[in-house]
């Protein structure tokens, strides 16, 4: 799905927090996909393709990225972006998702699940800040960076020259230099195009603080909803140390994937596999929901 088929079918909600831009395909319940830091939903275009004949798949865009439009004087932080899923589903009307988050959107997660365990039929992380761990200490040069001001310059470099983008999130890419153009002008247009938009993402990196998951961490430590841990080994930012945190702080983590070589962004590069574990996740959960369902009408 190249980026204007998948932005064609783009929609809008209005929350407290702002105007939200998503994506949907598919029917039945719906999974909600976070992406990570300068990204959008055009991270998730695989799963919605792929999956949309399981799941109603949603790929919001978080406020600061995409095509999201924050309330004036609005909160971008983390914990902000938390309480903004929660209105969105609201907006929509959708009561409980199949939660799946990437990098930040991994973080924002964890914070949604814990503020809201109600809302969640089952909860998949992939490579993302935890604990203590945000921002790591590889991503520090960029919140420095951005921090003292370079980021106009650095995303204008990013946008005049690909290569530039290729290099600086080379870590972050099993295979950087097949990156297309199309895929890095999608990331990074709203940016470019938006001024405003670009002082948002400022403000939402720079509130990155690791208080926002130490504050939820005990909700965290109390969460039974099934949760997968889909982990690429080779992550200078998120090492395989913290799937295993993960894996031992959360009750319902019942399962852990170890995708052996994957960096950060493998749902993008190496869809196919993921796609296949999230399918076999959500059918674990379907058919657990359905046991319990029979067994309380023949009570």
């Amino acid at each position: 799905m190249d980026a204007r088929g998948f932005f064609e079918a783009r929609r809008t909600a209005t929350t407290p927090s702002g105007v939200v831009g998503y994506v949907e395909r598919g029917s039945g319940p719906v999974a909600l996909f976070v992406h990570g830091v300068l990204l959008n939903g055009y991270l998730w275009r695989h799963q919605l393709r792929e999956l949309s004949d399981v799941r109603r798949c949603i790929a919001v865009d978080l406020l600061a990225h995409g095509h999201t439009d924050a309330a004036d004087g609005q909160d971008v932080s983390v914990t902000a972006n938390a309480h903004m899923l929660a209105q969105f589903l609201d907006a929509l009307g959708i009561d409980r998702v199949d939660l799946v988050g990437n990098d930040s959107g991994g973080g924002i997660c964890q914070i949604f699940a814990a503020l809201y365990p109600q809302r969640l039929r089952s909860l998949t992380l992939t490579n993302c800040d935890a604990h203590d761990n945000w921002p790591p200490e590889a991503f520090q040069g960029f919140v420095s960076m951005v921090a003292a001001g370079g980021l106009p310059d650095t995303l204008k470099a990013m946008w005049n020259d690909h290569d530039v983008y290729r290099q600086a999130l080379a870590p972050a890419y099993e295979r950087p230099d097949d990156v297309s153009d199309e895929t890095i002008t999608t990331y990074l247009r709203p940016f470019i195009d938006s001024p405003t938009r670009l002082r948002e993402l400022e403000r939402f990196v720079n509130a990155f603080d690791c208080r926002h998951t130490l504050d939820i961490e005990d909700g965290l430590r109390r969460l039974a909803t099934p949760t997968l841990i889909a982990w690429g080994t080779d992550d200078v930012y998120f090492p395989v140390e913290w799937a295993r945190w993960l894996q031992q702080t959360i009750p319902g983590a019942v399962r852990r994937v170890d995708f052996d070589g994957a960096r950060i962004f493998f749902p993008e590069e190496r869809w196919a596999d993921f796609n296949r574990e999230l399918r076999a996740h959500w059918a674990a959960v379907d058919g657990a929901l359905a046991a319990t369902k029979d067994e309380k009408a023949h009570a």
